[in-house]
């Protein structure tokens, strides 16, 4: 020993460093398949690529002497004897026979469902009672219809205009079928156009539902506060007087607009009047409009709101002088619609079966956007369609439904683009005693539910704020994709290179619950980026539906548990794993087949989590963890399973049966 110099005592103090860690705490692991399923079987054991680094860098330490080398190559076998009586060990009771892979592919089914089913009610969006019988007999009727799977561009569409507060939003909700439009006994709560899906027989059309045409007769304040009831002083505190002024002025015009579009791209026209309140200076005006303008159109003047048959005649009689046949209906009791229903078919004709077979429509992702108020989110449908699609103010609230839109992609990929309302705090909801506005927030929520993946809109100066935090937590429960768009990314004053760089590190610490999710700077008024957003999401949706195959499963968990066992108990119990599935898409979605979930504690299931992540991907999208117990006595054979214990099932994020 005397003659090793001072550097041969350094060589061996390091691979004394290196090699400790293997021998102390890092024991390799295994997953144990019945022997019948060869092709999903695993080896007893596996080392993990870290480890094996290490016995590497052992080997290949040369300046070691020879008797130094023999000393230390006999060690490192006595390592991998070590590691391998610890697997069988802790293996030892486990009878791999008994597992049955057909039923432990059932019972992962079976816990999707249960955690599924338990977690939409745990998040269970408040329902509207408008209308739920109508709903539910014309959702019945529909599944027993064939559906005619085209494109919503490619089906024929039928608008409803009308003035302001006289029902179109709630005739729309009858013709599609559901509560889609928000209805208030308030004028002007519907400003976008709003689209459906409607049928009648055989034929399939969409129906466009659009703000109310007004005469602009009086002041701009005027017709705000009490034909449009927007408030020019709430939700705009932080505005000049000049820009609230101009936003108040542009209003009634760009809600106009709008409805004029509709029109122009419609083959029927539903001209709607309030059949109590009788004829108006407005309904004159906009049956003149139409009459000069469309007359090579289809116009259908129904009378709403005149829920009594005999004095619907009399309601109806006053509206002849508009120039066209007047048609008594309500669109809350439905009397007079199938009639309507008659008339709108009867302009658009039979849908040839010809017509359709071969535009059948693939699945097509849904991209919400969401955010707080005025931090940009209709700006962005904008900028990504190439038009005004929907409505930009400053007027805090603007945007009140869950707007659809259309759009493909620049590699033809079809998108589902869904804008919806500021989401405020729910304490300043309630006290503003606004129905629309928790309306409005309501259809925001449910956009998220149907949505495949989302994008939350921040604003660049305000950063994150709590609220955006909340919306966080809400999508990633959710469990929809997400990307996080920075907006108004030009507002930043002085940027370098380092700015993106400490601008990603605030997001990720104030929204860790999304650091998963891929961050996307733009500038929407200008157009700048907003291309990557598509992009992103794009991404995003294929990370969601993407399912690993049984072998890279096999080999991340294998390194995994090689890298770090589940940690003991005070009583020396520890957690074995059996059987390991992807049991769902969208979001991805692995079951952990275990001895008791009792035993992977929380922190451990994050680990696995970050090395599912690391080793297999799943960037943008968050992925579940479902832990279910499987103890020696329910793989017995002759166990009834009247007889067998109900198993225990814990999520990664529920911390009450792993405590």
């Amino acid at each position: 020993m005397s003659s090793i110099d001072a550097s041969t005592q350094s060589s061996l103090s390091r691979v004394i460093s290196l090699l400790s860690p293997v021998s102390r705490s890092s024991p390799s692991r295994s997953i144990l398949l019945p022997a019948s399923s060869s092709n999903l079987s695993l080896s007893v054991s596996a080392l993990s690529l870290r480890n094996r680094q290490r016995l590497t860098a052992i080997r290949s330490c040369n300046s070691v002497e020879g008797e130094f080398q023999s000393v230390e190559e006999e060690e490192e076998e006595d390592d991998l004897a070590g590691i391998e009586d610890d697997v069988e060990s802790d293996f030892e009771d486990v009878d791999d026979e008994n597992l049955d892979v057909d039923q432990l592919e059932l019972e992962a089914e079976k816990a999707v469902r249960e955690y599924s089913l338990s977690l939409s009610q745990e998040l269970k969006i408040e329902e509207e009672p408008i209308g739920e019988k109508e709903t539910r007999g014309r959702k019945k009727k529909r599944e027993s219809i064939k559906a005619v799977n085209k494109p919503d561009h490619l089906l024929p569409k039928v608008s409803i205009v009308g003035r302001p507060n006289v029902g179109k939003s709630a005739l729309f909700n009858r013709l599609v079928g559901g509560n889609r439009a928000i209805v208030v006994d308030e004028p002007g709560v519907t400003r976008d156009r709003l689209y459906g899906r409607a049928f009648w027989g055989a034929i399939e059309f969409m129906v466009i539902d659009t703000g109310g045409v007004i005469t602009v007769s009086k002041s701009p304040t005027d017709v705000m506060e009490q034909q449009l009831s927007v408030s020019t002083t709430i939700g705009m505190e932080g505005i000049s007087l000049a820009s609230r002024e101009a936003a108040v002025a542009r209003m009634p015009s760009m809600i106009e607009k709008q409805a004029t579009v509709a029109v122009e791209e419609s083959s029927v026209i539903i001209f709607v009047v309030d059949g109590q309140a009788g004829l108006n200076a407005a309904d004159v005006e906009i049956g003149d409009w139409l009459r000069k303008n469309y007359s090579h159109k289809s116009i259908i003047l129904a009378v709403n709101k005149c829920e009594s048959p005999r004095k619907g005649l009399m309601q109806a009689s006053e509206f002849w002088s508009l120039g066209f046949s007047p048609l008594p209906i309500s669109a809350v009791s439905g009397t007079g619609t199938g009639e309507l229903l008659d008339l709108v078919c009867s302009s658009l004709g039979k849908i040839e079966d010809t017509d359709v077979q071969n535009n059948e429509e693939g699945y097509v992702p849904s991209i919400a956007i969401v955010g707080r108020p005025n931090v940009g989110k209709s700006s962005i449908l904008n900028a990504l369609v190439g038009e005004d699609r929907t409505i930009v103010s400053p007027v805090s609230g603007t945007t009140r439904d869950a707007i659809d839109t259309e759009f493909e992609g620049p590699d033809g990929q079809k998108f589902r683009l869904i804008d919806t309302a500021g989401i405020r705090k729910r304490a300043a909801v309630a006290s503003s005693g606004s129905t629309t506005e928790a309306l409005s927030v309501n259809r925001a929520f449910r956009a998220v539910r149907r949505s495949d993946v989302v994008a939350l809109v921040i604003e660049a100066l305000a950063c994150i704020t709590e609220q955006d935090y909340k919306i966080a937590e809400r999508i990633e429960r959710e469990g929809k994709g997400c990307l996080i768009v920075v907006n108004k990314w030009d507002t930043i004053p002085n940027k370098n290179q380092q700015t993106t760089l400490h601008y990603e590190d605030d997001v990720r610490t104030k929204l860790r619950i999304l650091n998963w999710a891929p961050i996307v700077y733009s500038t929407a008024i200008a157009g700048n980026s907003v291309d990557k957003i598509i992009v992103a999401a794009s991404e995003v949706e294929k990370e969601r539906s993407r399912r690993l195959s049984t072998a890279t499963l096999n080999q991340v968990v294998h390194e995994a548990l090689a890298f770090k066992s589940p940690p003991r108990t005070r009583g020396g119990k520890r957690g074995r794993l059996y059987y390991c599935t992807q049991a769902a898409i969208r979001p991805p979605t692995f079951v952990f087949f275990v001895n008791d979930a009792k035993l992977f504690p929380e922190t451990y299931r994050r680990y696995m989590e970050k090395q599912l992540r690391s080793d297999a991907g799943f960037s943008g999208t968050p992925i579940r963890l479902l832990w279910r117990s499987r103890r020696k006595s329910e793989k017995d054979a002759g166990q009834s399973p009247a007889s067998k214990p109900k198993p225990n099932l814990t999520h990664k994020k529920l911390t009450v049966a792993a405590a």
